[in-house]
């Protein structure tokens, strides 16, 4: 008897725009809802996303709006206020849901941020495209946002 799995969807996430951040989360806690195996690849911008942050701010507040006059706290407010789930609620059911979290070494040295702490509630893996690609296998999805 042959089991069937699922592929591996896999959601490189490169732009630092707060919104782009955002739908990547709702795609992969969508996914992950429904039994797909998931990865989150973080790189360049979208990296800060995962930065521990200080005091009562997290690394994401440092995120861009596409919305213009905005920031990213003030857009999540928005969000938040309108019943939309916030950063980090996508954040933490991303982690329940048993998404996996990688970061770009790369990225992180490119943006700056290698000697930044990350977030120590979600279990990030530092890496680089390579075990990305191992962990999509010959089957998975990989879309690039």
């Amino acid at each position: 008897m042959s089991s069937v799995t699922t592929p591996r969807l896999c959601l490189v996430v490169a732009s630092g725009a707060y919104e782009k951040v955002h739908y990547a989360l709702v795609m992969a806690a969508g996914a992950a809802a429904i039994g797909m195996p998931v990865t989150l690849f973080f790189t360049m911008g979208a990296s800060a996303a995962l930065l521990s942050g200080h005091s009562d701010k997290p690394g994401w507040w440092t995120l861009a709006s596409e919305r213009p006059a905005t920031d990213a706290a003030e857009r999540d407010a928005d969000f938040k206020s309108k019943g939309v789930a916030c950063l980090d609620e996508l954040l933490e059911a991303c982690r329940d849901l048993k998404v996996k979290f990688m970061v770009c070494e790369m990225g992180l040295v490119a943006e700056g941020i290698a000697d930044k702490p990350l977030r120590n509630d979600l279990e990030i893996e530092r890496t680089g495209i390579v075990a990305l690609y191992g962990d999509a296998g010959s089957d998975g999805r990989i879309v690039f946002i």
